[in-house]
């Protein structure tokens, strides 16, 4: 059976149903915030996992070198990461300027507030 091998796989999986969880089930605005994080470093994982070769070498020319990892997953992961990081920034800064206006960050009471106005 070969379930070692596809266990980042799960992780991953996993991940990406705890994310999608926390999104769902929590209605404070930051939470929601922090699954849509989780959720997306297992993507990050995934694509990490994706550009794995076994046995594979950095793709410089050398003698003996025979099999080569793509570096392009993990150069696109990085820049994944800044994207992720600057999303999260204007996220949390919309959360900031939401409880200025209504005083909370409960998705619920903001909805209760609207449907009275």
């Amino acid at each position: 059976m070969a379930f070692p091998g596809l266990l980042n796989y799960w992780f991953v999986v996993i991940l990406m149903m705890i994310g999608f969880f926390i999104v769902i089930a929590h209605g404070n605005l930051v939470k929601k915030i922090v699954g849509l994080n989780v959720f997306q470093i297992s993507v990050f994982l995934f694509y990490i996992t994706m550009g794995k070769v076994d046995g594979g070498s950095a793709p410089i020319l050398a003698e003996g070198i025979e099999v080569y990892s793509n570096p392009l997953p993990h150069v696109l992961i990085l820049t994944a990461i800044v994207v992720g990081v600057a999303t999260t920034a204007l996220g949390l800064a919309l959360v900031v300027r939401i409880n200025e206006s209504y005083g909370t960050i409960e998705e619920d009471e903001i909805g209760a507030m609207e449907d009275d106005a």
